[in-house]
């Protein structure tokens, strides 16, 4: 994982659209970037949802909202579709963004251990610097935490 103050990566991926997107582009503005595993799962959906929810409030605060996981433009758009999702989602296949951001990494399930994305979140600032950093996050409550951080409390 990356740490607060760092310089965010750039990276360019096509979103559920196939328009190629960079993190560059959107400099002047803060960034919400969240990696999940998959999507239309359980925890990915929920965290999605909420996203969704808080929408407006992000907007509202000149936040730009951006999910990122390995699955393909195509599964990204019908998973938009499906969820009415309203935010940017990228698909980083090759885990250009996901082994950038240091969240590729070993994970246990059932006491099976393989590689995967590590569902985690950061703000980056307006002038592209890394802000906050939250490892782990849960999808339930992940965009609620940072509407409170970003409001101060």
């Amino acid at each position: 994982m990356l740490e607060v103050g760092t310089k965010a990566p750039n990276f360019t991926l096509p979103d559920k659209d196939g328009n190629q997107v960079s993190l560059s582009d959107f400099l002047g503005k803060k960034v919400v970037l969240y990696f999940y595993p998959r999507d239309n799962t359980p925890g990915c959906t929920r965290q999605a949802c909420a996203f969704a929810q808080n929408y407006e409030a992000f907007q509202e605060q000149n936040v730009v909202v951006i999910g990122i996981s390995k699955d393909s433009v195509a599964s990204h758009l019908k998973f938009a579709q499906k969820y009415a999702l309203p935010f940017v989602l990228l698909s980083d296949p090759a885990l250009q963004a996901i082994q950038a951001y240091g969240v590729w990494q070993e994970k246990k399930l059932y006491g099976k251990v393989s590689m995967g994305v590590v569902r985690s979140t950061y703000l980056i600032n307006e002038q592209g610097t890394i802000e906050k950093v939250m490892p782990k996050v849960k999808p339930d409550t992940n965009a609620a935490e940072i509407l409170a951080y970003l409001a101060g409390k």
